[in-house]
């Protein structure tokens, strides 16, 4: 994979911005838009950024801060998922809070925004409580958004608990958008601003890019990617106002900024002339090959459009999500077929009347379809091993020993008669342990990292969770299976 990002002078100069920004106040109060972990949509939009790479920063500040994370009262009721792994918002606050103390880092506590005491939320905070991790409550602030006034009182932000904190740095993150992360910042501001402490607020969100174009495709893949929140990408009037200079924000910042800066105004921390001024983002500086970044951006853009049909198809968007995508395809003169994989895999199946997937590895179109014996992701990932390890098409790497177990296994728990992905993993790594032809087979799976694959029908459970694990960039038809 070609890389058009600079990880390592990123790593240096956002956590040396960072670290600029909270030298201003006595305590800064950092919300962290997007993920704190796992990046993925940022490191398939910019090759080269690690999935990683903001935990990775923060490591240089981590005697210096602590965290905060923030989950939504009606995202917990309405059972919200993260769909990138299938799990609930509240699953995903227990793997965020592990995975921060597994780095070494300080979780403060977790706040529950606009409790209305409900009671799956009062589960889940016995829950927290239970396991040691300090919760507190954040009802509906009293006269937000107009009423600035009552706000910032006792009646308003007052009405929250504090949250005692010790370091000069708190991040705080949530498992999605709306988690009222910004609002526990002001809440936090107020609070510590009566106590005679100098605090101050600042952002850090990746995209958009505020010093890349309005219609850059990284920005656009931006819109992709919050397509279902109707997030649109403008140019900062405060920031071109103030400075004469072009900057790049979003509609909810830019609509916010006038109440936010009443708001910090009132409690003595506004020392920002615009959103963008509120922002730490230095990714835009760190771009070393343009014409890579964009096509990978325009890729991301084509990914989004088939998600968005399937979530469609599912019942989980409407179609206004995939409409948008599809228009930010037209502005950028590309189709469905930018992506190399599309129509070989829609040959395939058209050719064979099967379901297909196709992979491409090393600028090599492979395909897998549907076997008595195999699920279309397990022939695919078989053949693309086979192909990496130059192995020929006419050997087996499934030992009938191995297979007929577990066919049989599976007909007597009326488990599908194909086996899937994670079962020919399985398999195969029995099978590696008395054959070293399979152990070299196996060793090239690193090796699909990345990789871009369709398939003509929508992949679900256990086939899709293994697609992603291999972190394979899947993308589907949205068709359900004809004869499944």
């Amino acid at each position: 994979m070609k890389k058009g990002f600079d990880n390592n002078k990123y790593v240096k100069i956002q956590s040396e911005k960072i670290r600029e920004r909270f030298n201003l106040f006595d305590k800064l109060y950092l919300e962290v838009g997007g993920k704190l972990f796992d990046d993925s949509h940022a490191s398939r939009v910019l090759p080269g950024f690690l999935s990683d790479s903001k935990i990775n920063m923060f490591k240089e500040l981590k005697n210096d801060l602590e965290i905060i994370y923030c989950i939504n009262a009606g995202d917990i009721e309405k059972n919200k998922t993260r769909g990138e792994y299938g799990i609930t918002y509240d699953d995903e606050m227990i793997r965020l809070i592990n995975l921060s103390q597994e780095k070494g880092f300080s979780v403060n506590s977790v706040v529950i925004t606009l409790y209305n005491n409900q009671i799956s939320v009062d589960k889940f905070i016995n829950k927290l409580n239970r396991n040691g991790i300090k919760t507190y409550i954040h009802r509906f602030t009293k006269g937000y958004p107009t009423d600035v006034d009552t706000i910032v009182s006792d009646e308003g932000y007052g009405a929250n608990p504090y949250i005692e904190t010790t370091k000069p740095l708190i991040l705080v993150n949530a498992p999605g958008p709306g988690s009222g992360k910004l609002a526990t910042c002001l809440s936090q501001i107020y609070h510590e601003n009566k106590r005679g402490i100098k605090a101050g607020y600042a952002k850090f969100e990746t995209f958009p890019v505020w010093n890349l174009p309005l219609k850059h495709p990284v920005n656009l893949a931006y819109e992709a990617a919050t397509a279902d929140l109707e997030d649109v990408n403008m140019i900062d009037p405060f920031h071109l106002e103030s400075y004469n200079i072009k900057a790049i924000n979003y509609n909810r910042d830019i609509e916010l900024f006038p109440v936010l800066k009443a708001i910090l105004n009132k409690v003595g921390s506004d020392v920002y002339k615009s959103p963008t001024d509120m922002g730490v983002n230095m990714v835009g500086f760190c771009i070393t090959d343009e014409s890579v970044v964009e096509d990978a951006a325009k890729k991301e853009i084509v990914r989004r459009y088939f998600d968005e049909l399937n979530n469609y198809k599912l019942g989980i968007r409407d179609k206004n999500a995939y409409k948008k995508v599809k228009l930010l395809m037209n502005e950028l003169g590309i189709d469905e077929n930018y992506l190399d994989v599309v129509k070989p895999a829609l040959l395939k199946s058209k050719k064979e009347n099967l379901p297909v997937i196709a992979i491409k590895v090393n600028r090599k179109i492979i395909t897998g379809k549907q076997t008595e014996l195999l699920t279309p992701p397990a022939s695919v990932i078989l053949n693309a091993i086979k192909y990496l390890s130059k192995i020929p098409d006419d050997i087996d790497l499934l030992s009938p020993n191995i297979l007929e177990p577990m066919l049989k296994l599976k007909k007597e728990l009326n488990d599908g008669v194909r086996l899937t992905l994670p079962e020919v993993l399985t398999a195969l790594s029995i099978c590696s342990t008395t054959n070293p032809i399979v152990e070299k087979a196996l060793s090239e799976i690193p090796k699909l990292n990345g990789v871009d694959a369709h398939a003509t029908y929508i992949v679900m459970d256990g086939d899709k969770r293994a697609l992603r694990k291999l972190n394979i960039n899947l993308t589907c038809e949205s068709e359900y299976i004809k004869n499944n």
